[in-house]
């Protein structure tokens, strides 16, 4: 027994965006002859078993397995647009007796006695209803935050924000349009250390947007983010050379922190270490539509905006439409994915205008879901209109593209900014949804402002290439947190 690896069980949001991170960070730990389980929500396991190639993929490992607990929530609940709150608000609820159920049946994650005992937990960072089972059972956890360090630090310092008054956001019953166009939107936030000069109230994560600082999400967020000074270390999915700053403040309050990332990137890194097959891991909720590649195929270098708003973002018909003119007015050609959920009350018989048509036609290709890495690898895309999720922020940056972001939901709110104004890699349209404007800035990133994106970007994508690269930090990184692990057994 005592020649055994160390077993670490990797334990994500039941979330795309989450699942993805872990799925890699996984692989990763797999490549340097761990054992690893990971532990997915049911309804999540079957998304990735019906859609992806996560179960083929992780066939390779003899150490690896996955193994499932319910969330909580009714197979038909939509787990998008805001409701996505109440997949985290559901765990906290139920959560507990579940995974304290799935670490005491020893036959589920030691059947075959062929591993030990879990030896270590990489869990989300807004799962600590685990910790007291795990704290019971002398289990050390390490939490693995799948968004950014400029979310996590603001996510942190929401105390002090509220010190300082600067949320509540939101007036009480006030729709999102009214509150958008609120002056006081446009202040500056003075209490997060290291963003003074440019972060907006605006611009603060998604969940500070309420109406009432005992909301129950806001709180959430609040109290798991300050949980995070109590695990042994905290990984994040990002590189020095993009968040070294924020990095740098994080690091006063958890010293013991890994930055891996870009972890998409630096799987395929690894990967190409140790053998040449190096396809690209999916971990889809959806079915891929490849035709997307082929439409792709037919279209000049440089000419086509992709535009994907992410896994749990909806529009209303309103918002499709304006974006839809945007796109077609502003004459550039584009790739739109589509969530077959991601509009409102869509109705089927509701009439396309025929100028919408005839544009996508022309100029325009749309899919329900796409294979993105292979998108954002494609010699014809030039640009990624996006929601600005974590994970599409950094396969943006480590491939080169500039951004237009809209951003929707979570992070998304302070990622755009980040973009926008400290990295200088695109556009930020967040709190407006106008087809005169989305025109405007189409053409800015596809014509009047390209090379200057271009050339920034690119820039960027050094830096990421070179962090995941031999003595790179992020390389450097991966190897102290093998050894890490390594040592918690």
């Amino acid at each position: 027994m005592s020649e055994l690896p160390p077993h670490i069980l990797i334990f994500p949001l039941p979330m795309q965006g989450h699942v993805n991170s872990m799925l890699k960070l996984a692989e990763l730990l797999c490549l340097h002859e761990l054992h690893v389980t990971m532990l997915l929500s049911e309804f999540t396991h079957r998304r990735l078993v019906l859609h992806a190639n996560a179960q083929s993929r992780f066939a390779r490992y003899p150490g690896f397995r996955f193994v499932t607990m319910p969330d909580g929530l009714p197979e038909d609940h939509p787990r998008a647009g805001e409701r996505t709150m109440e997949i985290m608000l559901s765990l906290r609820k139920t959560g507990g007796l579940e995974f304290r159920r799935l670490m005491e049946s020893t036959n589920r994650l030691n059947d075959a006695g062929d591993r030990r005992p879990v030896t270590c937990v990489i869990m989300d960072g807004v799962l600590s209803f685990a910790l007291p089972v795990l704290m019971e059972m002398g289990i050390p956890y390490i939490y693995f935050r799948t968004v950014g360090a400029c979310s996590f630090w603001a996510n942190f310092c929401i105390q002090e924000i509220i010190d300082a008054g600067e949320v509540p956001l939101r007036g009480k019953d006030e729709d999102k349009y009214t509150y958008w166009k609120k002056k006081e939107m446009d202040l500056m936030v003075t209490s997060v250390p290291g963003m003074e000069g440019f972060l907006r109230r605006r611009d603060l994560p998604w969940f500070c947007r309420v109406s009432d600082v005992n909301d129950a999400g806001f709180q959430a967020i609040k109290t798991e983010t300050r949980k995070s000074t109590q695990a042994r270390a905290l990984i994040l999915n990002t590189f020095e050379d993009l968040e070294g700053p924020i990095l740098d403040e994080i690091r006063k309050h958890i010293p013991n922190l890994y930055s891996v990332g870009p972890l998409h990137t630096h799987l395929r890194a690894r990967l190409a270490e140790k053998t040449s097959d190096i396809t690209r891991a999916s971990g889809s909720f959806w079915e891929e539509d490849k035709s997307c590649l082929t439409w792709l195929d037919s279209q000049p270098a440089k000419s086509v905006i992709y535009v994907s708003f992410g896994s749990v973002t909806i529009l209303t018909r309103s918002e499709l439409l304006e974006f839809w003119y945007g796109l077609v007015n502003s004459g550039q050609r584009f790739l739109w994915v589509m969530r077959p959920d991601s509009i409102i009350g869509n109705d089927e018989e509701s009439k396309i205008p025929v100028e919408l048509e005839e544009g996508t036609k022309a100029r325009g290709y749309m899919v329900g879901w796409a294979p993105q890495d292979d998108v954002l690898a494609h010699p014809a895309v030039c640009a990624f209109f996006t929601h600005c999720g974590w994970n599409s922020t950094l396969e943006s940056v480590a491939g080169g593209m500039p951004m237009l972001c809209w951003p929707y939901f979570a992070d998304q709110t302070i990622n755009s900014r980040f973009v926008s104004e400290v990295w200088k890699l695109g556009l930020d349209i967040k709190d407006t949804c106008d087809r005169v404007i989305i025109e405007k800035m189409v053409r800015d990133m596809m014509v009047e402002r390209r090379d200057e994106f271009l050339q920034r970007a690119n820039d960027m994508a050094n830096l990421a290439k070179k962090a995941v690269s031999e003595g790179g930090s992020s390389y450097c990184n991966l190897d102290r947190l093998i050894e890490f692990l390594r040592g918690t057994i």
